[in-house]
Parts: structure tokens; C-alpha cells; sequence
């Protein structure tokens, strides 16, 4: 069967059914950067289901044409390649524009009187219906019920209407707003119809993970305390906080990364085996429990086990870049991270005692975030008097961004007479094994939502167990005599406490 042939059989076997997507705050920079141009590519690769509607709405005033102007100019600047004229015009045809404030009832009732006529223009059709709230999480609540009311959120249930809501992050501030965010969203919604979306698990890398570890039977067997020396998951942003002011300066980098993004990851990086791939609820099952198993940290361990910092003006990419103190919308006495690094240790009998390794921070040297997992090292009493030095860790590297692939280091000998033992990088990059680019990840998750596969959303008590992690962190952090934050100059790779953490066990920071 030729190319395009397999491509058209694939592209049928998963769309998903008839959808009518409702972008909430469809004006902002989320819906240009990222919704429309990935349901673009979707269209692109003929994903999006036969029967298909979008309607993008907010407070502007907009008529479709202006709309669709609008967000095709995000298509050609941040779409990952040209989407064909022929496509473009097809799916410009699927898309609209209802004005409505969805805290007033009102204009809620105005959007499904368009969503039932956009609906009757394809008699037969039953649409499910996907909301996405591209907005701040005191939006949630109000909009949900408002849908609710009007008769936009039907009851879960088997055989209805498969009705679901996109949040985004921040989903609270921390644990108390966590619940108290999932309480209010919970009074007009099922759990099962609630998708908290964190783009870094539609990543093709983060969800290689399963298939790596359960598909590889060399690897299965070597996921344990036994055989893992230690595990680094890093974050690295070279640019600072750009506009992002109001919001950064009061969240910080541990709530606005390692809270979500660097958590999911290392959840499902330690899960145990699910009972199902197919499954959303078993695989986020086996991550709820990972986060429960991580060790709270006492006082004592906060200050041990945690460092923070900002940054000092310096040089990023031959640029100059001014400190975090100085940046525009930033208290003078600000205390807010843009740097940690933390220790943390899973306590359950598959990881106890393999300690785990995190650090996040922007104005660093480069863009790259990476899961690294060490292996302990082989005895090096074979080759004592030839020459060889203490022999490397094994270390499986998997770039999650900005160049999604793996490495396996492996130590081999160098040709020539003598005995030696040296470093070999075995690896392995989507482009260039597959010959393709890999997917944005919000055209994954955009598909999965509509397709009602909840895998790679956030549950409820992940939310949760993750808060309930870090909470003894942030009570240490804002006491009355906190541990200091400390400083790094912009364009280093972070401050010399940093270091120190990784470096009471013998280890050092991956090279990156």
C-alpha cells in the first residue's frame, strides 16, 4: 500500500466523531499560538472528525470573516509547517465566531442558539461537544454553570451526549485552591468530563516513555532501586519573564513548572505497570500513587533538600539580560524563585532509596528539558592497571524539548592497542528515525479530548497529591524565618547551592 494511502486509512481509523468545539477567550494569545494552528495540522493530516464545528467566542466584537482573519495569521506565523491553501479554505468554512461573556446567562443562551443552528445545517448529526476554557481558573466555575444551566452540560452518563471541559494551568494556587477550584467545577461536571490539559504530556517523547519502558524487554527488569543510581529531570528556560510579570512574580518557578509539568513527568516516568494501555484510569492510577508515595519533606529537610533563587543581570546567547529584580512588573523585594532545584525520594519498595533530582529555572544557557536516569556503575576491578579511569554511569537521556529523541551512553573501547574505556552516545531523534517532525502536542491532546481519552489529562487527586507535596516546601518558604534565596547570573546554569545539593552524594548535574 502506498504512502498516502495508509496515511488516508490512518487518518480515518482516528477521527474522532461528530465534534462542535467551543473556544472560551477565543481572542487571546492561546487560541492563535496554539488551538487553531493545531487543529490546522489535525486538518492537515485529515484527523479532525467528517462532522466538525468551531465556534470561538469572548467579550470582542468579531463577525466570523474577522475571525477567521484573525487566527489565520497566527496559521502562518506559528503553525510547525505551511498548512495547504485547500485545507485552509475547508477548515475556514468550519469556523465561527459568537460574542459572549460566559459569566452572564444571557449570552450563553445566545451561544447555543448559534451552536443549535450551526448544529441544523447537518441534519442527522449528533455532536458531542467540547468547551475549551482558554482563560483564568475564576472563569471555571462560573462558565460551567452558566453551561450548565442552559442546558450545554448533559449528566454523565452511558449513552449520552459526551459533553467535555478543557481547563488550563493553574489549576490553583495551592492545595486549599486546588480543592476549592475542583469543588466548584465538580457541582456542574462529572470528573470524567473534566480534562485538565498540561501540554508537556502531549508531548511525543513524555508518552514514548510507556512504550520505551513496557515494550523494551531490556529496560523493564533495570526500572528499579536496584539497577538506578539516581534520576535528574531538568527544565531549562534561556529567555526571563517577558510580560509574564503580574503573573510569575506571585506563582514562581516551583508552582508554575514543577508543580505540573515536572511532577507528570516523573509520575509516569516511576509508575508500576497498569492494567491497561487502553485504559485512562489505570495509568493515572499508577501516577496518582507515585506522587502519594514521594517523601514529605520536615523543615529540616526543606532547607537540606531545596534551593532557590533568582537571577543577577548577565549575558544569555551573546545578549545582555538584566536581572529579576529589575524586571519590568517585579516587586523590588520580590523573594519569588526563578530558579530551585530539589531532592526528592519515592518511598515505595520499587524506588526507596534512589534519590531524585529536579532542577527548573529560566535566564539559564540554553532551552532544553531533559529526564536523565543513571545507572549504577559496573565494578571497575577487571581493569585495574590498564590505564582506565573510574568507569561512567549507563545514562538513558530522553529530550523532551526542544529536539525530541533519546540517547544511551554506553562505555565501549576505542580503537587501537590499548586498553581504554570511553563514552559512546547511541541516539535516537524522531526526525530522523521517522523521517517526520514529531506533532505539537496540543494537536494530541486536542484529538484525545475530542476522541473522550482521558490518558493524558490530569485527574482530580493528582492535582491534589502534588499540592499536598510541595505545601511543606511553600510553609518553610513563607515563614518568618525562611531559608534565603540565592543568587545566579543570568546565563550560568543556576547558583553554586545547586550544586552542592546534587554534589553530599557524589553526583553532579548532567551537561546539557
Amino acid at each position: 500500500m502506498d504512502e498516502s494511502k495508509t496515511k488516508e486509512n490512518e487518518g480515518r481509523s482516528t477521527r474522532p466523531p461528530a465534534t462542535i468545539l467551543v473556544i472560551f477567550g477565543a481572542s487571546g494569545d492561546l487560541t492563535s499560538r496554539k488551538l487553531i494552528p493545531g487543529l490546522c495540522n489535525l486538518a492537515e493530516d485529515d484527523y479532525l472528525p467528517e462532522n466538525f464545528i468551531v465556534i470561538g467566542s469572548s467579550r470582542s466584537k468579531l463577525s466570523d470573516d474577522d475571525f477567521r482573519a484573525k487566527v489565520y495569521e497566527g496559521v502562518k506565523k506559528y503553525s510547525r509547517r505551511p498548512i495547504s491553501p485547500a485545507v485552509w479554505e475547508k477548515f475556514a468554512k468550519r469556523l465561527h465566531y459568537q460574542p459572549c461573556d460566559g459569566e452572564k446567562v444571557g449570552d450563553v443562551e445566545a451561544l447555543k442558539g448559534r451552536m443549535e443552528a450551526l448544529a441544523a445545517e447537518q441534519p442527522g448529526v449528533r455532536f458531542n461537544y467540547v468547551y475549551y476554557l482558554a482563560m483564568a481558573p475564576q472563569f471555571f466555575g462560573p462558565i460551567a454553570s452558566n453551561l450548565k444551566e442552559v442546558g450545554l452540560i448533559e449528566p454523565y452518563a452511558k449513552g449520552a451526549r459526551q459533553t467535555s471541559v478543557v481547563v488550563e494551568k493553574p489549576f490553583g494556587h495551592d492545595l486549599e485552591s486546588a480543592r476549592e477550584l475542583n469543588t466548584i467545577i465538580r457541582q456542574s461536571l462529572a470528573e470524567e468530563q473534566i480534562y485538565r490539559i498540561d501540554h508537556y504530556l502531549g508531548k511525543e517523547t513524555v508518552q514514548n516513555i510507556l512504550v520505551f519502558r513496557f515494550a523494551n524487554g531490556i529496560f523493564e527488569p533495570l526500572w528499579n532501586r536496584k539497577y538506578v543510581d539516581h534520576i535528574q529531570i531538568s527544565v531549562c528556560e534561556d529567555i526571563g519573564i517577558g510580560t509574564r510579570a503580574a503573573y510569575f512574580d506571585q506563582n514562581g518557578i516551583l508552582r508554575d513548572i514543577v508543580q505540573n509539568h515536572v511532577l507528570q513527568m516523573l509520575a509516569l516516568l516511576c509508575i508500576e505497570p497498569p492494567n491497561s494501555l487502553s485504559d485512562a484510569d489505570s495509568i493515572r492510577d499508577e501516577k496518582a500513587k507515585v506522587l502519594r508515595s514521594i517523601k514529605r519533606m520536615t523543615p529540616e529537610e526543606v532547607r537540606a533538600n531545596t534551593v532557590r533563587a533568582q537571577y543577577t543581570k548577565g549575558t544569555v546567547g551573546g545578549e545582555p539580560a538584566v536581572g529579576y529584580l529589575e524586571e519590568n512588573g517585579v516587586a523590588p523585594d520580590s523573594k519569588t524563585d526563578s530558579y530551585v532545584a530539589l531532592k526528592l525520594e519515592i518511598d515505595n519498595w520499587r524506588w526507596s532509596g534512589v534519590p531524585i533530582y529536579i532542577r527548573a529555572g529560566k535566564r539559564l544557557p540554553k532551552r532544553i528539558t531533559e529526564i536523565t536516569i543513571f545507572f549504577n556503575k559496573a565494578p571497575d576491578s577487571l581493569f585495574k592497571g590498564r590505564q582506565v579511569g573510574e568507569l561512567e554511569h549507563n545514562v538513558l537521556s530522553i529530550q523532551v524539548q526542544p529536539k525530541e529523541g533519546m540517547s544511551l551512553r554506553i562505555s565501549s573501547k576505542p580503537p587501537g592497542p590499548r586498553m581504554r574505556v570511553r563514552p559512546v552516545e547511541m541516539d535516537f531523534t524522531y526526525d530522523s528515525s521517522f523521517g517526520v517532525a514529531s506533532p505539537e502536542a496540543y494537536e494530541r491532546l486536542l484529538l484525545d479530548v475530542m476522541k473522550g481519552d482521558a490518558t493524558l489529562f490530569t485527574r482530580n487527586d493528582e492535582i491534589e497529591e502534588s499540592w499536598d507535596l510541595l505545601a511543606p516546601i511553600f510553609k518553610e518558604w513563607e515563614s518568618s524565618n525562611p531559608p534565603p534565596v540565592y543568587e545566579y547570573e543570568a546565563g550560568t546554569w543556576g547558583p553554586v547551592e545547586a550544586d552542592q545539593l546534587i554534589n553530599s552524594t557524589k553526583d553532579s548535574w548532567r551537561k546539557l
